[in-house]
């Protein structure tokens, strides 16, 4: 190693690196031999190549310009290994020593001393760099020296359409460099060496997305460290660089949820300035607008067979155009419309409001982020682009590479002929959430007990439910639906410790009720975010998913309401509650569990474990939103001292509970357009033709009541629709209902 140039890459990788490159497991083996002193004998080659050799007779090599994936070694393993941790965490050891012994005039001789021994140096190695930085550095020549000729053109092929990419700039040497594509998450951890580079994808390292994911750095321009992700639109580019070949290229593997789709090499269609000017685009937007406007007017009570193949030619010219959340959006209105009419349990008329009103907004407010292109980009927030509210360029389906998941939650539906479950995931290292969907016909005897033994991935539901999976057979959709193949070499479960959402961070892990407040104040619209099947899959419940971390916080008020078939609790900060209030006191976390019969144990689950049966509560999931400022969550999952709490698998077991006999009291403002919402929603589903006398009058008196408290612009929409009812353009009468359901529902919150 004398003489040999420093592999800064290796010096740059820290144990979060090291686990995300390799797995954690191999990380904390190496960390504990490192610390007892069993080091390998290491080499440095003329071309920089690492030779470590093993007292186990192992030989790992680590060339430059490789991940450690790449390495070579002699072990049995056939795939990472804990030599190639070793190799990595040896070396920095012996330059750590050979920077301490150059300070001290102590240098050893190189080459032949003792495992572990510090190469000999005339001055002190210099160390990593540290420090923020950007992948933006990475140019042209040097993204072509560690790319194959075959990924670069995939590269800008994903390009052409032009992808939006949050680019998360440097928050420490622990949060390295991020870009986060639609369709999989790139972390940049050396600023030496794009091989170290990781993506989420199958392929793992040296992909497509790796090198859009530099591109997007690069259009992002100076970001300052730590600060806020930037939403930066991927310019497209032109034919790409020749780069030398390096050998064993791989194209990355995607699967497909359509039949056009394979993965990079065949991307979204290119999108030119004025993508929604044309008239394809145009073509869509009136289809959608007719499907809509027949709903309200027939109501989605109607046969499906009336709407099937109105739906099917509208979501074939949305996938045409790559609209790929018109289409994730068509695809859950007609889910709700059959559920609807299988009276399942997933059946939810609010829930099918706000879809129908997304939709009808997605398409405008994409025309009015394509016309506000040109214009100085706002300060206060980072732009939207067309393409992102969108969901142009998103892939329909890419296959992942070793994955780990943390359960938060499982909700269970059923229907005269089906029942299924939907498990909520995150994976802690890119803070994604995701949903595993899982449907059987109807089983016999009690719901609960026959879908918690049901096999998903070859374990019952009731472990994936409540466990960490870590697997190499997933596959993830646009929508963050993820499939996870059988097999038990490819897939293992572990149940959920005490501390296993320790590791999820902001925004999706909050720390207090305030910051859980906050953030979803600040959320944007539905209508302008990526979709996510993990919004609809909690049986009902609307809201974004978040982890609420207890500190210093009780329960209280636990009680059943028997008229609503509830139960209601509220999670208060505890010297709040012990002093019996404070001067400012902090906002409340209301939870709140419906009864379902596909879960008959959830309630009672829910109660033991807000009673303390399994110890104090340590953090609790689900989908939570803002209702006239209060967090509202439906419960998911909660970890206590003890255990994982999942309550829709929980078996039956009686617990009593207190009866609520008080009445909530809403304020006027608040029955007001909760009464508004509910007649929406009645209209949906019976349809405008379908209602009874009267309406004129009701539509007239309601907008003069919301009008008295100060909701002018609901009451002036409510005023207006009996005369758009009756006029023969029914344009302004879509318009009208759908800016009022968006504008009610955005007052309730």
């Amino acid at each position: 190693m004398s003489g040999a140039a420093l592999r800064a890459d290796l010096l740059e990788l820290t144990p979060e690196a090291l686990a995300a490159l390799a797995n954690a497991g191999f990380v904390k083996r190496a960390q504990k031999d490192v610390a007892a002193g069993l080091l390998p004998r290491l080499a440095t080659e003329a071309d920089g190549t690492v030779v470590a050799e093993f007292s186990d007779g192992a030989c790992t090599r680590l060339p430059p310009g490789r991940t450690l994936r790449d390495a070579a070694c002699t072990c049995a393993a056939s795939g990472m290994c804990r030599h190639r941790v070793m190799l990595v965490l040896a070396y920095q050891q012996q330059v750590r020593a050979a920077e301490a012994a150059a300070g001290t005039g102590a240098g050893t001789e190189a080459g032949g001393g003792e495992p572990g021994a510090a190469p000999a140096t005339s001055v002190a190695p210099p160390a990593a760099a540290e420090g923020p930085w950007s992948p933006a550095h990475f140019d042209d020549a040097m993204v072509a020296a560690s790319i194959t000729p075959s990924v670069m053109e995939q590269a800008t092929r994903l390009a052409a359409s032009r992808p939006v990419v949050a680019v998360q700039p440097w928050h420490g040497p622990s949060v390295p460099p991020a870009a986060r594509l639609p369709m999989c998450t790139v972390r940049f951890f050396s600023r030496s060496s794009l091989a170290h580079a990781r993506c989420d994808c199958q392929q793992g390292s040296g992909c497509a997305h790796v090198v859009v994911a530099v591109w997007a750095f690069r259009a992002a321009g100076e970001l300052p460290a730590g600060g806020d992700d930037a939403m930066v639109e991927v310019p497209a580019r032109g034919p790409a660089l020749p780069a030398p070949a390096r050998g064993g290229g791989t194209t990355p593997e995607t699967g497909a949820d359509t039949k056009a789709e394979k993965g990079p090499a065949a991307a979204e269609p290119a999108a030119p300035p004025g993508r929604l000017r044309s008239a394809e685009a145009a073509q869509l937007r009136d289809a959608l607008d007719g499907l809509l406007l027949a709903l309200w007017l027939d109501g989605t009570s109607q046969p499906p067979l009336a709407l099937d193949a109105r739906f099917a030619a509208v979501r074939t010219r949305a996938q045409a155009l790559g609209w790929r959340w018109v289409d994730d959006g068509l695809a859950e209105l007609s889910l709700l419309l059959r559920s609807q009419q299988a009276r399942s349990s997933r059946d939810d008329p609010a829930r099918t409001l706000q879809v129908a009103a997304e939709l009808w907004a997605r398409p405008r407010a994409a025309a009015h982020a394509e016309e506000a292109a040109d214009l100085p980009p706002d300060a206060a927030r980072p732009p939207l682009h067309a393409s992102q509210i969108l969901g142009i360029g998103v892939q329909g389906e890419v296959a992942l590479d070793h994955l780990k998941l943390v359960s938060l939650g499982a909700a269970l539906w059923a229907d005269d002929t089906a029942e299924g479950a939907s498990v909520l995931f995150a994976d802690p290292d890119t803070q994604t959430v995701t949903v595993l969907e899982r449907q059987w016909p109807r089983g016999q005897g009690e719901p609960a007990q026959v879908l918690s033994s049901r096999r998903v991935a070859g374990f019952p539901l009731r472990q994936i439910a409540a466990g960490q999976v870590i697997t190499k057979t997933a596959t993830r959709r646009a929508n963050g639906a993820i499939d996870i193949g059988s097999g038990a070499r490819q897939t293992g479960v572990m149940p959920l410790s005490p501390t296993a959402w320790d590791d999820l961070a902001p925004p999706l892990r909050q720390g207090s009720v305030q910051a859980l407040v906050e953030r979803l104040r600040t959320t944007l619209p539905d209508f302008v975010r990526p979709r996510l099947a993990a919004t609809g899959a909690a049986g009902g419940a609307d809201g974004s998913l978040h982890v609420l971390a207890f500190g210093g916080m009780q329960v209280e008020d636990c009680e059943w309401d028997a008229s609503t078939q509830v139960l209601h609790a509220r999670i208060v900060r505890a010297s709040c509650a012990d002093a019996g209030g404070c001067d400012a006191p902090a906002p409340a976390l209301h939870l709140a569990l419906p009864h379902r019969a596909a879960a008959p144990g959830a309630v009672d689950a829910l109660a033991r474990a807000l009673a303390g049966e399994w110890g104090a509560l340590r953090a609790v999931a689900g989908p939570v939103a803002l209702r006239h400022g209060e967090a509202v969550m439906q419960p998911l999952a909660l970890l206590t001292d003890q255990r994982a709490v999942v309550p829709q698998i929980e078996a039956p077991a009686a617990q009593p509970l207190a009866l609520r006999t008080a009445t909530e009291t809403s304020g006027v403002l608040r029955a007001l357009i909760g009464e508004t919402r509910q007649w929406l929603i009645h209209c949906l589903r019976r349809g405008l033709r379908h209602q009874p006398g009267g309406m004129d009058a009701w539509a007239h008196a309601q907008a003069r009541r919301l009008r008295q408290a100060g909701l002018e612009r609901g009451a002036a929409l409510l005023d207006a629709l009996p005369a758009q009812w009756r006029s023969p353009d029914r344009g302004p009468l879509l318009n009208a209902l759908s800016t009022l359901a968006l504008l009610l529902q955005e007052q309730g919150r």
